[in-house]
């Protein structure tokens, strides 16, 4: 193991050792939250340490087995390199395992997510586009078992949508889905085109972790501004006669949310209050330097909204993804929620890379 895995060790050893002495102190384990917290990191940290033992283990019997290897007895050395042979190859398995217990942990991970979906360039043609995505990931809920939400909806002039949130509810949704921010660029024939021409059109995808009840970020009540008015889209008759939708604008910062699903107006405004405190704390990730935000998001690309992250194109029945130059060819399939092999490519990209830079420091 290189000089930067072996730093990384020795903290998490010293660590280890902090905590171990820390929970047996009595001041520690009346304070309820610190020894909840403390309880946790002992656990997440100690197999790294298990690990670190058995490699020193091995590795001190690879010493015995070397000497044995010189001996001149050739029983003995037979039998030395035979055991030598065992060993470094369970050496070998032991290492690529400890590195990955090293592999910084996203926090946000389990967590559920606001999924936004925006129309850009294109037009009619990307509203439309807007709502294949939104059929694409509620296939993808209704395979995983998760359960989703519309929060707020502005459909298209001529079908799709320009602009939808969705809340996702699930085990692991934002892991599995937060390789989906981005740009997602379609390539394909409209049906109004007379003359056959490919159109290229566009939709921006963001996924933000929901917050947790004890809230990461809090937001002051004099700093908002709430309006309420009726809801639009389909939802009987009720949505036409009570205001209540709920659109929330944070005043210092200029984010608007809204939130028209639920008839209550209480729910409805504590549902836009967690989509925005998510809002807030994504602007403030992006706002801090690049080095910080990838030890947040551990993102494959840059992880900028803006970035072209995906093409699907139809006269080609492929989907290429650009961060990985990976391509598929069964679009109809892969729109119809199967993108399991693109997500998994993804995570397995990001965990090589994340690799390569826990072994460069």
């Amino acid at each position: 193991m290189n000089e930067s895995i072996l730093n990384k060790l020795s903290e998490v050893s010293e660590r280890f050792n902090e905590i171990e002495i820390l929970l047996s102190q009595p001041n520690v384990t009346q304070d309820q939250k610190r020894y909840i917290s403390l309880t946790k990191e002992y656990s997440e940290l100690s197999p790294v340490v298990e690990a670190f033992k058995e490699i020193s283990l091995i590795q001190e019997a690879i010493k015995e087995a070397s000497q044995m290897s010189e001996d001149k007895d050739e029983d003995i050395r037979k039998l030395a390199e035979s055991e030598l042979e065992e060993l470094r190859a369970k050496l070998s398995l032991l290492e690529v395992e400890l590195k990955s217990l090293l592999l910084p942990k996203d926090p946000d991970d389990s967590k559920n997510v606001f999924l936004e979906i925006r129309a850009g360039t294109g037009g009619d043609e990307a509203a439309l586009f807007s709502g294949d995505l939104f059929r694409m990931y509620s296939r993808v809920a209704e395979r995983r078992g998760w359960k989703i939400e519309v929060v707020s909806v502005r459909e298209g002039d001529h079908g799709g949508y320009k602009e939808l949130v969705t809340r996702i509810e699930g085990s692991d949704v934002f892991k599995d889905l937060k390789f989906e921010a981005g740009v997602h660029r379609v390539q394909r024939v409209p049906e109004t085109e007379s003359q056959g021409r490919i159109h290229t059109s566009a939709c921006s995808v963001a996924v933000l972790p929901e917050m947790s009840e004890v809230s990461e970020i809090e937001v002051d009540k004099n700093e908002l501004r709430v309006d309420t008015f009726r809801a639009s889209g389909a939802g009987g008759q009720h949505v036409n006669k009570t205001d209540s939708a709920v659109r929330l604008t944070h005043i210092p910062s200029g984010i608007v949310v809204e939130c028209q699903d639920g008839r209550s107006q209480h729910k409805n405004k504590e549902k836009a209050l967690s989509l925005l405190k998510a809002k807030l704390l994504d602007s403030e990730i992006e706002k801090k330097d690049a080095e910080q935000a990838k030890n947040r998001k551990v993102m494959v690309g840059s992880g900028d909204r803006s970035e072209k992250i995906r093409t699907y194109n139809f006269p080609q029945n492929r989907i290429t993804d650009h961060r990985i130059e990976m391509s598929i060819h069964n679009l109809g399939s892969f729109l119809d929620g199967d993108i399991q092999e693109m997500t998994s490519a993804l995570l397995e990209a990001n965990q090589a890379q994340a690799l390569a830079n826990l072994e460069t420091g």
